[in-house]
């Protein structure tokens, strides 16, 4: 009893699921539908190219900040390398003003001044390679981001285009199922597959007043009306056939009346043929 149950059941879901199909497909088929879905999918694609190109936003933002940093990072590669020549240039003259009072190699590499010159070329130095290794690192990204962005520019635009075309294919996918719909009606009226109403209702009221018909005429048979219709028309006929025949005789063209005249011919006759001659 459980597995008939269940599988009547498992019938009418399966029953239910046909119906729900049936009548997704003929909502999916229908052109307002089908605009309208279209016009979903546009909408959605647009929101994620919108979000694709806040994303490209924010690399283009931070290529420009890298480019600025750069601007910065070259502006204080010139100035450390201006103080390195000054540093430089300075030690020279210390060493001169040195060498010239006879002051020996060791002394001059120990000479106070020489030393403050020499330190800050140093450091001048190192902060300058220190600074020129970040500004090549920061082209090297400002140069990355310039590749991805073209990329995604490219990419931006290729879906712009498939919008387009889904806004092109939307019309053409309505049009197509409009014409589609119109030539199945067309042919299925052809071949008497279609379902008019108009038909069906003309039909239907042939077939009513048939059975009225048949109706009336049984009903007048059961009631003897037919048997009382062709009596009074029997009766009818004789009236206006006596009638006739009574007007006949009085103007003299019934059979009758030619006897009545042919009798007195008739006896003249005889008499005359009776006279001797």
């Amino acid at each position: 009893m459980f597995k008939a149950l269940a599988r009547w059941l498992k019938a009418i879901g399966y029953l239910l699921t046909g119906q729900l199909d049936s009548a997704r497909r003929t909502l999916d088929t229908n052109p307002h539908v089908v605009r309208a879905k279209y016009d979903a999918i546009v909408q959605e694609k647009t929101g994620r190219i919108q979000q694709y190109k806040q994303a490209v936003a924010g690399l283009i933002a931070q290529q420009e900040n890298k480019i600025a940093k750069v601007k910065a990072l070259t502006g204080e590669v010139k100035k450390l390398e201006d103080l390195k020549a000054g540093a430089m240039a300075k030690a020279k003259q210390r060493v001169s003003t040195l060498q010239a009072a006879g002051r020996s190699k060791e002394d001059i590499q120990h000479d106070e001044d020489y030393m403050k010159c020499l330190t800050a070329f140093n450091d001048f130095s190192s902060t300058l390679a220190e600074k020129q290794a970040r500004i090549d690192e920061l082209e090297a990204d400002v140069s990355d981001y310039g590749n991805r962005i073209k990329e995604h520019k490219v990419q931006l635009q290729q879906l712009v285009r498939e919008i387009d075309k889904i806004k092109a294919e939307s019309t053409d996918a309505v049009a197509d199922i409009i014409t589609a719909r119109q030539e199945k009606e067309i042919a299925d009226a052809f071949s008497g597959i279609a379902e008019d109403g108009t038909e069906k209702e003309l039909q239907r009221m042939r077939e009513l007043r048939q059975e009225v018909k048949a109706e009336a005429r049984v009903s007048q048979e059961l009631a003897g009306t037919d048997t009382r219709a062709q009596e009074a028309d029997f009766l009818e006929y004789a009236r206006k056939s006596t009638a006739s025949n009574e007007f006949d005789a009085l103007v003299g063209l019934s059979a009758d009346a030619d006897k009545t005249a042919q009798e007195p011919e008739a006896k003249t006759t005889q008499k005359a043929s009776a006279l001797p001659e």
